[in-house]
């Protein structure tokens, strides 16, 4: 989905804007991978860094809607899954400790 959104976005902003949202969905990606290798506690690290890359890709998301570069229903879309994605990560993080 959210590709599919960043591809609608103008030019100078698909790579500027659209790369940054780009690149920390795929290091959110990465420390949750990271994390599910791990045992016990080293676990945590990489939970903690997906949780701050959620929360930019959240404030990134928001400034596109912001100037207009994403539409409100697009918006409401992406913010409706990262708050779960927000909540399976504290969940996780919680269990560990």
């Amino acid at each position: 989905m959210l590709y599919q959104y960043l591809k609608s976005f103008p030019q100078r902003d698909r790579y500027s804007l659209g790369q940054k949202i780009e690149n920390f969905t795929l290091l959110t990606f990465e420390s949750v991978i990271l994390a599910s290798t791990n045992q016990g506690e080293a676990k945590l690290p990489f939970i903690e860094k997906a949780i701050a890359y959620t929360n930019l890709i959240k404030i990134l998301i928001r400034l596109a809607k912001d100037i207009n570069i994403l539409k409100m229903d697009r918006y409401l879309q992406l913010e409706k899954s990262l708050l779960e994605i927000g909540r399976m990560l504290g969940g996780w993080k919680k269990s560990l400790k």
